[in-house]
């Protein structure tokens, strides 16, 4: 398996976007929705296939806060006070690499469930 470990964190603050650039030289910008809508709490996706949480409003969220998990993750503050999702590396490399699909898939999901981002 590939070591994918990140050289550098930014939060942009004003864009509501997290900057990571891993080992490799790939770059992703992930904005903060997006990290919060797919956080790997149990919170959001469930304890099991068919129980994840749609979430709903989340398009002025901020993150707050962003604390390393030893040497291989770091766990976000949003500003809805959800802060129990731990992003490992390779958690931001996926979510960078399929963020376009991911994203349509989300948008699909609230459409179906009637519901919004704001």
């Amino acid at each position: 398996m590939i070591e994918r470990t990140p050289t550098a964190i930014t939060l942009h603050q004003k864009s509501r976007v997290l900057e990571v650039t891993f080992s490799d030289g790939r770059s992703f910008r992930l904005p903060y929705e997006f990290l919060r809508v797919y956080s790997p709490s149990a919170e959001v996706r469930g304890h099991g296939a068919g129980q994840e949480v749609l979430q709903t409003g989340k398009r002025a969220v901020e993150i707050r806060a962003l604390e390393p998990v030893g040497s291989y993750a770091v766990q976000p503050v949003f500003s809805d006070g959800h802060a129990t999702g731990i992003y490992s590396w390779d958690y931001l490399y996926e979510l960078g690499e399929n963020q376009d699909r991911l994203w349509a898939e989300y948008l699909a999901r609230l459409e179906k469930a009637s519901a919004g981002r704001d």
